[in-house]
């Protein structure tokens, strides 16, 4: 199952504020198929009942379980925001929307909390230059 492409990666220099990565999450998990333009609203009411900042510089934005509808396939998103994210006072430089038909994104997060677990790993997912290179340390998730 192939929930990431190279084109659900990206890479800006630049800073970005919330509500503006949710809306870029739910725009690379659309033009993926995987959700309804809806799915950001879902996503940012999940945000005001609890953060999904997991620590790392990672966050986790995903729906909330009543919004299945929007949900079409499972799909990530990943953006790395070198500038960083406010997330709820916590500095973010991941951004990775999930979208999961069923259970899929229990499985996904696991995939996605590992990864971000080992401080090597997110070093290298820091240090990579372009989407290409963190494209191929985040294939893991594929498998």
């Amino acid at each position: 199952m192939s929930v990431l492409t190279l084109d659900q990666v990206r890479i800006h220099a630049g800073s970005s504020t919330q509500d503006a990565a949710l809306q870029e999450a739910t725009d690379i998990l659309v033009a993926a198929g995987a959700v309804t333009p809806a799915y950001v609203d879902a996503m940012r009411q999940r945000e005001q009942t609890v953060s999904t900042f997991m620590g790392n510089g990672l966050a986790i934005p995903h729906g909330t379980n009543d919004t299945k509808d929007a949900i079409l396939g499972s799909a990530l998103s990943v953006v790395r925001y070198d500038g960083g994210v406010d997330w709820d006072g916590e500095p973010a430089t991941f951004v990775v929307g999930i979208a999961g038909r069923g259970d899929e994104h229990l499985e996904i997060l696991s995939q996605i909390a590992i990864l971000f677990s080992d401080e090597d790993d997110v070093a290298k997912l820091n240090a990579a230059q372009t989407p290409e290179e963190l494209y191929a340390l985040l294939s893991a998730v594929n498998e």
